[in-house]
């Protein structure tokens, strides 16, 4: 139990009379609230709130703790202001966790900008594809692709990514450039297998108004997907990959897309996620913004003229168990 976090959705309950209040101020859900709240006076062995319809009322021993608690947060909160204004600037290291392939195509091509703005701030920029992941437990920010869910972190999409079907120059000039979705199925398209082990083969999207999916295979798998990106840029064969996460390739060429009226979907958005205690600590919250216009500018510098956004809908496969994609659908 997070001792702290428990301490304040307490005395936030206990000031506003309601979890779903306490919820709303800092962020979260009310189940999230609640659990915390409740494993707090598992832990006291004590009850805290007498809970009814109307709201919540204080009991005898939550009256005696609140008077107890308030003057440490006070405390906290006053240690926190000192530290976060020491030498007139921010400062400290802020713990970064990304997907590799966001990391190297997306922020670190920014990252120079953040230092010389801030350079009393050092960045640990970790792997995390999952909140679940190892290193996401030490991570104070998180930029991830996908559809990630937490109740005790705030998440905010700040771009869209769009899918592409790619390869290089030499790839189509050896075999040929498709002229429609069904085509692939005679390329070499190379499959990323996401972080729950789904090897995403079923390519799906909308095709001159109608909806078009293809079972699509090739030599090459990966769960890394700069692994494929590097071999398709050799020529090994045929890539579906986000706009935001290519674009230099894109302006340089040595990716060409194909069936540009195809919208494909399942393109996941770039998710923020922080935690809600440090929401107000300077250094996260001026990475916090950064990001996000750093996305805003990224979005605004995509090519408008390849294909049109998808929606961003959770895919059925995204929490499930599949080998395949492709497996996945016949299921349904």
């Amino acid at each position: 139990m997070d001792k702290l976090r428990a301490l304040q959705y307490f005395v936030a309950s206990a000031e506003k009379r309601s979890f779903s209040a306490a919820a709303r101020h800092f962020e979260v859900s009310v189940p999230a609230v609640s659990k915390l709240i409740t494993a707090l006076e598992r832990d006291l062995r004590a009850s805290l709130f007498d809970r009814a319809a109307k709201g919540l009322t204080l009991t005898a021993d939550g009256e005696a703790y609140l008077d107890a608690c308030r003057p440490i947060l006070e405390q906290l909160a006053g240690a926190d202001a000192a530290l976060s204004g020491a030498a007139g600037r921010p400062h400290g290291m802020l713990v970064v966790g990304a997907p590799a392939f966001v990391a190297q195509s997306c922020l670190l091509p920014a990252l120079p900008r953040f230092h010389t703005r801030y350079p009393d701030i050092q960045i640990d920029l970790r792997v995390v594809n999952r909140l679940g992941d190892p290193e996401a437990s030490a991570a104070d920010v998180f930029v991830l692709a996908g559809w990630p869910e937490s109740e005790d972190l705030i998440s905010r999409p700040i771009a869209q990514g769009r899918f592409l079907v790619c390869a290089s120059p030499g790839y189509w000039a050896a075999h040929g450039v498709p002229q429609e979705p069904k085509d692939l199925a005679r390329h070499q398209c190379l499959l990323l297998r996401n972080p729950g082990s789904t090897v995403l083969d079923l390519w799906r999207g909308d095709w001159k108004g109608k909806d078009e999916s293809v079972t699509v295979s090739g030599w090459l798998m990966s769960s890394h997907r700069d692994v494929l990106l590097d071999a398709v840029l050799a020529g090994e064969g045929v890539i579906r990959a986000s706009d935001l996460t290519t674009q230099a390739p894109l302006r340089s060429g040595r990716l060409v897309p194909v069936l540009l009226e195809w919208v494909l979907r399942d393109a996941p958005p770039i998710n923020l996620l922080f935690r809600p205690k440090n929401r107000r600590t300077p250094r996260v919250r001026l990475f916090v913004d950064f990001v996000t216009e750093l996305f805003l500018d990224l979005q605004a510098e995509r090519d408008k003229s390849l294909t049109k956004l998808s929606s961003s809908e959770r895919p059925y496969w995204y929490q499930h168990s599949h080998g395949r994609a492709s497996a996945a659908i016949r299921r349904l």
